[in-house]
């Protein structure tokens, strides 16, 4: 298991279009969990409705949990995604 904190820098946080970045970069992370954690609750990466559930506002610290094959690799991946679309710092 592979755990990565990261702190959400949009500045509408994670909804609506970073959302989606997120869930996409998860979604390729074939043989893997991915899980989002914020305040306590976690949901699948991998499901628009559950990480938008989660409210994350932006200066938010998150944890992204990846859990399977290439585990590390999809970790930084999904970061370097997330980042490179100025979601995340």
């Amino acid at each position: 298991m592979t755990e990565v904190k990261v702190l959400v820098i949009d500045p509408v946080g994670l909804h609506a279009r970073p959302a989606t970045v997120a869930v996409n970069a998860a979604s390729k992370c074939k043989g893997c969990k991915v899980t989002v954690s914020y305040k306590g609750r976690s949901v699948d990466m991998k499901s628009i409705m559950g990480v938008m559930s989660l409210g994350i506002p932006t200066q938010s610290e998150i944890v992204i949990t990846c859990d399977g094959e290439n585990e590390e690799e999809a970790a930084k991946n999904i970061v370097e995604t997330l980042r490179a679309q100025k979601v995340v710092d």
